[in-house]
C-alpha cells in the first residue's frame, strides 16, 4: 500500500488499518446486518460487475473529455489540467445533472442488485434516492471528516451511504476512509443528533482536527483500503468519514460515486428524491463540486 495522506500529512502505520472484508456476505442477511450494526459499515469488494463499472466510468469521463479536463482516451481519467466548461455549458447544474443521470451510471447506483443489499441491511424494502453524489476528484482533492447524519435524515434515520469506487481508487487516488468505532462516539451522537445541515446553518458538521489529530485523540484507527473497481463501502449515518488526499504523481483522476438508500416506508425528503431534486441547498446539481469545473479549487465539507 502507497502511502496514505490526509489534510498535506502523511499517515503513519499505527493509526491505519484496513477494513473489514464483508465479501460473501452479500446473500446472508443476518450476518450482513450484523457486521453492519457492529462496524457501522461493510465492504465488499468486487460488487459490481467489472464491466458495467467500466461503462459507466467511460460515460462519465467521455463528457469531462469533451469540456477539455479528461484526455483521451478518456476511460483512462488523467486530468489535463485545463477546462473549457464554462466556455462551452450554458447551466453547470444542468450539465452535471445529465452526467450524473446517465443510465451506465444509474443501473449501478439505483439497480436491483444495490436494492436488493440495502434490503438486507435495512431489513426492510429499500428506496434509492433520486439525487445522488458523483465525484471525480483530481490530485490534490480530498474530503474532510464528516459524518452524514445532518445531511440526510430529515425525514427518517433510517438510511444509508452507498460508497462504488468507478475504477480501481488505490489509496494514492484518495479513496474512502472510516475513522474505526465512530459510530458509537457519544460525543458524535449527541452533537449531530437532531442536527439539520440547512435549517441550522449556524451550527459546524465537520470535526476541526485532521485525521491524524482525530486517530490519537480517540486512540482509533483510520481505515483505509486498496479499492478495485466496483467495490463498495456502505455506511451508517453517525460514522465518521473522508476521502484521502488525491496524491498522483501522473494527474489520475478518482471517480467515485455515493448513493443513500432509505426505508421505502418511510417519509421522502424532496430535496433528494423525485424528477427535479432541489439537493440540500436547494441549488440542485449546480451546489454539488463536480459541477465546478476541475481546475478550480474545492473543499468537500
Amino acid at each position: 500500500m502507497s502511502i496514505a495522506m490526509a489534510r498535506g500529512e502523511p499517515l503513519p502505520a499505527e493509526v491505519l488499518a484496513p477494513l473489514v472484508d464483508s465479501t460473501g456476505l452479500e446473500d446472508r442477511a443476518e450476518q450482513l446486518r450484523a457486521r453492519f450494526a457492529s462496524d457501522g459499515y461493510v465492504h465488499i469488494k468486487g460488487f459490481f460487475d467489472h464491466d458495467d463499472v467500466m461503462a459507466a466510468r467511460k460515460a462519465i469521463f467521455e463528457r469531462l473529455a469533451e469540456v477539455g479536463e479528461i484526455a483521451q482516451p478518456a476511460i483512462d481519467g488523467i486530468f489535463t489540467g485545463a477546462s473549457r466548461r464554462k466556455e462551452t455549458v450554458a447551466d453547470l447544474g444542468q450539465f452535471w445533472r445529465s452526467v450524473s443521470e446517465s443510465w451506465p451510471l444509474r443501473r449501478l447506483s439505483n439497480g436491483i442488485k444495490l436494492h436488493r443489499l440495502m434490503r438486507h441491511l435495512l431489513g426492510e424494502p429499500a428506496r434509492a434516492q433520486d439525487y445522488i453524489f458523483l465525484r471525480p476528484a483530481g490530485p490534490g482533492k480530498a474530503t474532510h471528516i464528516h459524518c452524514d447524519y445532518p445531511f440526510f435524515t430529515r425525514a427518517t434515520e433510517q438510511v444509508a451511504t452507498a460508497w462504488i469506487a468507478l475504477g480501481d481508487v488505490p489509496v494514492e487516488l484518495g479513496p474512502l476512509f472510516i475513522v474505526e468505532g465512530s459510530h458509537r462516539f457519544r460525543d458524535v451522537i449527541e452533537a449531530h443528533r437532531g442536527f439539520d445541515i440547512s435549517r441550522d446553518a449556524g451550527r459546524k458538521a465537520a470535526y476541526q482536527a485532521t485525521p491524524l489529530e482525530l486517530a490519537r485523540e480517540k486512540g482509533a484507527k483510520l481505515l483505509v483500503s486498496d479499492f478495485g473497481a466496483g467495490d463498495i463501502a456502505v455506511f451508517s449515518m453517525f460514522l465518521l468519514h473522508g476521502a484521502l488526499d488525491n496524491t498522483s504523481h501522473e494527474n489520475r483522476v478518482r471517480l467515485s460515486c455515493d448513493v443513500r438508500y432509505q426505508t421505502a416506508s418511510a417519509d421522502l425528503d424532496p430535496r433528494y428524491f423525485g424528477p427535479n431534486p432541489t439537493g440540500t441547498t436547494g441549488a440542485g446539481y449546480g451546489e454539488l463540486v463536480g459541477a465546478k469545473p476541475m481546475t478550480e479549487d474545492w473543499h468537500v465539507r
